[in-house]
């Protein structure tokens, strides 16, 4: 069984590369059940979780298991997580593949695949809310799948906005980079808004969005938080990654239901039906649409399976 480490992961993966592999993988056959995040003590305020993620095509089967303590401080990391995959045919152990590395490298991925279907075609500004690890990697994905041309990017320490910009335009000489200091007037200037913060409060309001614009919501993993507010639930066209995550997990969409404005059945799809083509992604210039991704394991293993070939090639 091989270990696979960051630096083999970072050294396999490539977009537009893996979107179209995850593309391939959520369109083909798979068995994917509910993913368990469990409290290690509900009754601690630090929320220090276990959680695991299990799913299997006719490929290989692959098992994610992270833990989360946010209270971590250096040289801790508030996250670690592996990834183990076995042989679908014999069962046999393939390899070990480090998990947070390829969590970056499959969440932006979900994510521009969500928008290469969602996102109109001349969509050319991204503005991005968070400046986390992930972030780089999310402007990676989506300047794969669109011409981007401008980025503006909100965070709640400018400085770490500000560094990010610099080496993003470092490795993007060909795209305008700006900090974002109102988040209202930004949304109104973006094609598509991607919000992945953690925050515990709404950021981005329907009022703020303007007609044709994609938005889409990765850091809120709580039923009754979210980073977008009722209004633009009810005036997108709403997809999801998985309903069975996102109905456990997603306040974006369940606060909306609990205030009996918006249903489950008016989520249009999951990423799995824009890749079969089972339901519309986007149809007109002027709908606004909203992606909402709590995270799937089809993607780890899409993510840990290529890692696995290209350490084998």
């Amino acid at each position: 069984m091989k270990i696979l480490e960051e630096e083999q992961v970072h050294a396999a993966l490539r977009y537009p590369d893996f979107i179209r592999a995850l593309r391939e993988a959520f369109a083909g056959d798979y068995t994917m059940p509910p993913r368990q995040v469990m409290l290690l003590d509900p009754s601690s305020p630090g929320h220090e979780a276990f959680a695991m993620l299990p799913s299997w095509n006719d490929q290989v089967i692959a098992l994610k298991a992270f833990t989360y303590f946010p209270q971590n401080q250096a040289p801790f990391r508030s996250l670690y997580s592996k990834i183990l995959i076995f042989d679908r045919a014999n069962g046999v152990p393939l390899a070990l593949v480090d998990g947070a590395s390829v969590t970056y490298w499959r969440t932006a991925g979900v994510s521009a695949l969500a928008a290469d279907f969602l996102a109109r075609k001349d969509a050319i500004t991204l503005f991005l809310l968070g400046t986390g690890r992930l972030a780089p990697y999310l402007i990676r994905a989506h300047a794969s799948v669109r011409a981007i041309q401008r980025v503006l990017v909100w965070g709640r320490d400018p400085d770490k906005a500000r560094a990010l910009i610099s080496a993003a335009a470092a490795e993007y000489p060909g795209i305008s980079f700006d900090v974002a200091e109102d988040i209202q007037a930004a949304c109104g200037e973006a094609d598509v808004i991607v919000a992945a913060t953690g925050s515990p409060d709404i950021l981005v309001r329907g009022a703020w969005v303007k007609p044709g614009t994609h938005t889409d919501f990765l850091g809120n993993h709580h039923a009754d938080k979210r980073e977008c507010d009722t209004e633009l639930v009810t005036r997108s066209k709403v997809y999801v990654d998985t309903r069975a995550n996102c109905f456990r997990e997603a306040g974006e969409i369940l606060v909306p239901i609990a205030e009996g404005v918006f249903s489950q059945e008016q989520v249009t799809g999951e990423l799995a039906d824009l890749c079969r083509g089972t339901v519309p992604g986007r149809t007109s210039e002027e709908e606004i649409t909203l992606f909402k991704s709590v995270g799937c394991a089809l993607g780890d293993l899409c993510g840990a399976l290529a890692v696995y070939r290209a350490g084998t090639d």
